[in-house]
């Protein structure tokens, strides 16, 4: 009985957590307006679809990839070059965030929650440091 209240809690924490990171991803591409700016910018209109079907389709595979632990050996040369674009993809991602920051209490006062912001933001600030101590300090495999 225990092992399947503790299954159930594992799936309940692990749809939990897809949902959080998967709603706080949407919101920043559609509060940033990525892909109509990335259109904007190349002038390529023309081809949005093809951009959201890029975003969608890495979104998808990574995760794939990732759950079936995907491991591949590549030439110093092209680690740096895929470390150089996840570089990029890092920082344009930290300056966006400087812009999004006020997204948060937009959301609590469209839900009705401004009274407990500080709530809010606590439980996110340590849900992410109890998580990344988590992955890091505990070999799980």
């Amino acid at each position: 009985m225990t092992d399947l209240l503790t299954v159930l809690l594992l799936v309940f924490i692990g749809i939990s957590g897809g949902v959080a990171v998967g709603s706080g991803m949407v919101a920043f591409l559609v509060v940033l307006d990525i892909i109509p700016r990335l259109a904007q910018i190349t002038r390529s209109f023309r081809h949005i679809r093809w951009f959201e079907g890029a975003v969608i389709g890495g979104s998808v595979c990574w995760t794939v990839l990732d759950f079936f632990d995907w491991r591949q050996s590549f030439y110093p040369m092209s680690a740096a070059l895929i470390g150089l674009f996840a570089g990029c993809f890092v920082g344009m991602l930290a300056a966006a965030l400087t812009e999004v920051i006020n997204v948060l209490p937009i959301l609590a006062k469209r839900i009705g929650m401004e009274s407990v912001m500080a709530w809010l933001l606590m439980a996110m600030v340590f849900g992410k440091v109890l998580g990344s101590l988590l992955d890091w300090l505990i070999y799980m495999y």
